[in-house]
């Protein structure tokens, strides 16, 4: 098990800063990993100025699938901008998410396709540099499987998990977070946990269902509230005290490890901090 000595802190967004950065539309934000180090680097900066443990790299959409290619160079440099960012005493992830097709038999992607690109991503990862392996947003129970047995079987890195529930408690793919707890319990996970499609408040329910199905620390990072559009822009509604004062009752509940997904911001994570 991944030992925890006191509540540890996640970071926020990255996609929703990078586009404040200036991410042209249309663009792979991990493509700035090579494009824009800097305005990477300066976003994982601003996440260690309000108090984050662990950085989480520019690296969710680095599959061989999405970019069309090699995605090692991309990964490294991910990598890369969050360690000097870092500096001492925090810890950089690879960050994983789906690969953004669906697998057998809903889809046309076989399980072993899908492992050999997880297993692709993880090898990068840990030559990068990596202290961890954060797969998230995860919706296809089997897929988070693949990627979780990629990550086992091909580092020697502790392997967090996290799923995105919808309003009716569910994943895309219909699977409950007990069904989850216990699946990925099962396969070896270090800590396990849910993260994105809502704001705090209406993640708590699955996240007390996560912690009554699992002996393994427990992680959420729910969204800063549902996104609405507001002059075409897409805006969040929880602002950082409200999330903070959600995220005291993830702590009460049990959860041992906190952060902010889609809209949250280095204010957020501040507010995060006792």
């Amino acid at each position: 098990m991944f030992e925890i000595q006191k509540p540890l802190l996640f970071d926020g967004a990255m996609g929703t800063m990078l586009q404040k950065a200036g991410l042209p539309a249309g663009t792979p934000p991990e493509k700035m990993n090579l494009t824009a180090p800097e305005a990477v680097e300066r976003i994982h900066a601003a996440y260690v100025e309000a108090g984050a443990d662990i950085l989480t790299a520019n690296t969710f959409g680095a599959s061989r699938r999405k970019l069309g290619e090699d995605p090692a160079p991309c990964i490294a440099a991910g990598i890369a901008a969050a360690r000097r960012a870092a500096g001492e005493g925090r810890r950089v992830a690879l960050d994983v998410g789906p690969l953004g097709a669906l697998l057998e038999p809903f889809g046309e992607m076989t399980f072993e396709d899908a492992y050999a690109q997880f297993a692709e991503i993880m090898e990068a990862g840990e030559r990068a540099g990596a202290d961890l392996v954060l797969i998230e947003t995860m919706s296809d129970l089997l897929e988070a499987k693949a990627a979780l047995l990629a990550a086992k079987e091909h580092t020697h890195l502790p392997v967090f998990v996290t799923m995105t529930f919808g309003e009716d408690g569910r994943t895309f793919l219909g699977t409950d977070p007990a069904a989850a707890a216990v699946t990925l319990t099962s396969l070896g996970a270090d800590v396990i946990g849910l993260n994105c499609s809502l704001g705090p408040r209406q993640l708590r329910g699955a996240l007390g269902e996560i912690l009554r199905c699992t002996h393994l620390p427990v992680m959420i990072q729910p969204n800063a509230g549902l996104p609405r559009l507001v002059d075409g822009q897409t805006v969040y509604d929880v602002g950082p005290e409200e999330f903070a004062l959600c995220a005291q009752a993830f702590l009460e509940d049990g959860a041992a490890i906190l952060g902010g997904c889609c809209g949250t911001t280095p204010e957020h994570i501040r507010a995060l901090r006792p």
